[in-house]
């Protein structure tokens, strides 16, 4: 059973020249409770693309067919569009502005009833009714 969607900050510490060792722990105990958001999936491929070829570059790849066979990549569906819309506008009447990938990723964590798993906290605290938490 999904508990925890991962952040882009998470799901790439295994790729780390010095990763957070509970983070690691932690996703290797219970990977199968985690999924990714189809934005942070975006970004982890982005990411890889912009390297130049060689060593570091196939070692990602490698590294993110792991992960798309690993975690479930839930979509940004009608539901979690719905609900980013809600969270901007109400934000917006408070006169913040969250990123606009984050209000995606909160989104489907929402709709999801899943738990936020970020090193970036403080990027997702505007957000109502989402739980975060940080394994670092």
């Amino acid at each position: 059973m999904l508990r925890y969607l991962l952040d882009t900050n998470v799901a790439s510490q295994p790729m780390l020249k010095t990763p957070s060792l509970s983070v690691l722990r932690k996703l290797s105990t219970i990977a199968d409770e985690c999924a990714i958001a189809a934005p942070v999936w975006h970004e982890l491929q982005f990411g890889c693309r912009r390297l130049p070829a060689g060593k570091r570059r196939e070692a990602l790849r490698e590294y993110l067919a792991d992960v798309a066979s690993t975690f479930e990549i839930l979509p940004y569906d009608d539901a979690a569009a719905k609900q980013h819309a809600m969270e901007r506008a109400r934000l917006e009447e408070l006169g913040t502005t969250a990123p606009f990938v984050d209000g995606q990723i909160a989104a489907i964590a929402q709709t999801n009833d899943l738990i936020l798993v970020t090193n970036n906290e403080r990027d997702f605290a505007p957000f109502t009714a989402l739980i975060v938490e940080n394994w670092a």
